[in-house]
């Protein structure tokens, strides 16, 4: 919570913290009176009112205000605070605010600092706002090679801060060391240990260097089973490695094995929010690059390839319907299973690519272990199927004490058997599609979505019309 006044006749403006960008009618009077300042041009006042609010509530009040509001304050807070506000605003509120206007601006603060502060500051931004910050920005080579790496890769997003020491130094020397990199490396969970060339060797947690004697080398505490990335390792398989290893940072290396960076908590965390919601997207058909402050064009580009996906599944669905023709003239009656298939089917298939999707980004789903879970997909639709088809059996007996059907048992049977077969078809075609993607380099949450459900909807009507000729209409 802040509760700060400013130096003039300004009453106290309390903000409370919101929970979870939750807006809270309690501060509705904080945002008339940093309305009212900023529509009066009182850029001091509401400056001097705002400079010791934490980040996070500054950056609560600009998401509260309108957008032209919030692009004003912005532009009259001080350097220093406005960055870390940036830092806690949402990807895709960023990229509304920041204008050319501002980009200049920061373009000017980033060309006054430390090129290892300037580099850090443009991993809190997105990566388009980054590149567009460094094009302005031709002179210093050292942020230019950011955007040397490609995106989403290890290299884009380490940091370049880390303590580095030889295997000759004592622990205390390394204390010492840690104490004096204090101001510059906000947090320090790992000291690395490096020969004479920079190469990694070894790698010491900060619990057991503060708990080994002091006149104690590096290199007798040093955990030498260590795990590195390249920095053009992909950001999603660096979260998983550390996932597994459970690792609190990733070291990065250059192609000589040289120590160039590390991926920090703050950089994991970021990367599981951003692939889970590329993943969430791509489930439900949508570009990954989608943004909800997308232009008309932009929504129509990402989204009608994947509706002209599931169009051309349907389509084939129906002219497998339409080929049976015949059949459903002479028993209009399975006409009315086709919806309760197609959805059995569809729903299978998610449920199982959905667990698969899940398995390969955590890193669970080990290569040894694939035969293992489909079998255990297959023995659980067969028990599914089993279930569902028994249910639709007795729900047919039972509608044919009250509508008239030619031969309740026949149809019971055949309708049964192709909820079996069905389900335990669509759950192996969902948990396998995700594992054949990922082998050959494709993202797995793309299965989820048009692609299962155009496939089992396409599946499920065939099998259900070769099971209806052979068992009800044979």
């Amino acid at each position: 919570m802040s509760n700060l006044s400013s130096a003039s006749e300004l009453e106290p403006v309390i903000w409370t913290r919101e929970p979870a960008q939750e807006p809270l009618d309690a501060n509705d009077g904080a945002l008339k009176v940093v309305r009212d300042l900023i529509r009066d041009g009182k850029r001091t006042q509401l400056v001097e009112l705002l400079k010791r609010w934490d980040p996070i509530d500054v950056m609560q009040l600009l998401t509260r205000l309108r957008l032209k509001h919030a692009r004003k304050l912005f532009q009259w807070l001080p350097a220093n605070p406005s960055i870390k506000v940036v830092a806690e605003l949402r990807p895709e509120f960023r990229s509304i605010l920041m204008e050319e206007s501002t980009l200049d601006q920061f373009r000017d603060i980033l060309a006054g600092l430390d090129p290892e502060d300037a580099i850090e500051i443009l991993n809190e931004f997105p990566d388009d706002v980054a590149d567009q910050l460094i094009a302005r920005l031709p002179d210093v080579e050292d942020i230019g090679t950011r955007a040397s790496y490609a995106d989403d890769t290890a290299g884009r997003v380490m940091a370049r801060k880390f303590v580095a020491l030889p295997e000759t130094c004592t622990a205390g020397e390394a204390v010492s060391q840690m104490r004096a990199e204090a101001n510059r490396i906000r947090k320090i969970f790992t000291v690395y240990v490096t020969d004479a060339t920079g190469k990694l060797t070894g790698t010491v947690e900060v619990g057991k260097l503060l708990l080994a004697p002091s006149e104690t080398p590096l290199g007798k505490i040093m955990n030498r089973d260590f795990v590195v990335v390249s920095a053009d390792t992909d950001q999603e398989e660096v979260l998983r490695l550390a996932r597994k290893r459970d690792m609190r940072t990733v070291p990065v290396v250059s192609g000589d094995g040289v120590l160039i960076g590390r991926v920090t908590p703050k950089q994991l965390t970021r990367i599981a929010s951003e692939e889970a919601n590329e993943d969430m997207l791509l489930m439900s058909g949508v570009s990954a690059e989608a943004r909800s402050d997308d232009t008309v064009f932009r929504i129509v580009r990402g989204r009608l390839p994947w509706l002209l996906t599931g169009l051309v599944g349907a389509s084939v669905a129906a002219t497998v319907v339409g080929s049976y023709e015949d059949q459903l003239a002479e028993a209009a009656i399975l006409a009315a299973f086709i919806p309760v298939i197609m959805s059995m089917a569809g729903n299978a298939g998610l449920q199982a690519s959905a667990v698969a999707v899940q398995g390969i980004a955590t890193g669970a789903l080990w290569t040894g272990d694939i035969f293992f879970r489909l079998m255990k997909e297959l023995v659980a639709a067969l028990f599914n199927g089993a279930i569902a088809g028994s249910i639709l059996c007795c729900l047919v007996l039972i509608a044919s004490t009250v509508v008239p059907i030619d031969d309740p048992f026949r149809l019971a049977l055949a309708t049964s058997l192709s909820l079996l077969c069905v389900t335990t078809l669509a759950a192996m075609v969902g948990a396998t599609i995700p594992l054949v993607l990922d082998k050959i380099g494709i993202d797995p949450a793309m299965a989820i979505g048009v692609f299962i459900t155009s496939s089992n909807d396409v599946l499920g009507v065939l099998i259900f019309f070769l099971m209806a000729t052979t068992f009800y209409l044979g």
